[in-house]
């Protein structure tokens, strides 16, 4: 394990409106205000065919390499609630991971949002910045994937 200290920075409060990309819009957001880290809550509804990822497959129990992630797509409007971060890539780019939970009549699902998550009639969005360095998304060629990776 390791860990960073980082401090409170500023508070932004975003209302996404029907069909916009939350990824998109939250990265763009955080590029044009200069925030490299931040936490990120969210709430709301989720369009129709927004997608994310509910797990890898696995072949005889076991995970593939490169991961081959199990993709679910939205069949209608979808209340949503998740919780994510923001760091930078290895060239200092803003990048979310975000997690959360949808539920419709009754069913929920959860897993790791993605490209392709839009907004249905309001997103509410809060990004609280974390003031500090240190914490970047590397990118693992071997599975595919950017994972969170601390400097000491």
């Amino acid at each position: 394990m390791k860990s960073i200290e980082m401090g409170k920075g500023r508070v932004f409060v975003i209302a996404l409106e029907t069909g916009e990309s939350i990824k998109v819009c939250v990265e763009e957001f955080c590029r044009t205000n200069g925030i490299s880290n931040a936490k990120v809550t969210i709430l709301g509804g989720i369009a129709a065919g927004s997608t994310f990822v509910c797990g890898p497959h696995l072949v005889n129990g076991v995970e593939t390499t490169p991961i081959s992630p199990i993709t679910y797509t939205t069949d209608a409007p979808t209340e949503f609630a998740g919780v994510g971060t923001v760091f930078p890539n290895e060239s200092g780019v803003p990048v979310m991971h975000l997690h959360g939970s949808l539920g419709r009549n009754g069913t929920s699902v959860t897993g790791c949002f993605r490209e392709e998550a839009k907004a249905w009639l309001t997103l509410e969005i809060i990004i609280e910045e974390l003031v500090g360095s240190g914490a970047v998304r590397k990118f693992d060629s071997e599975k595919c994937v950017a994972p969170l990776t601390i400097d000491e």
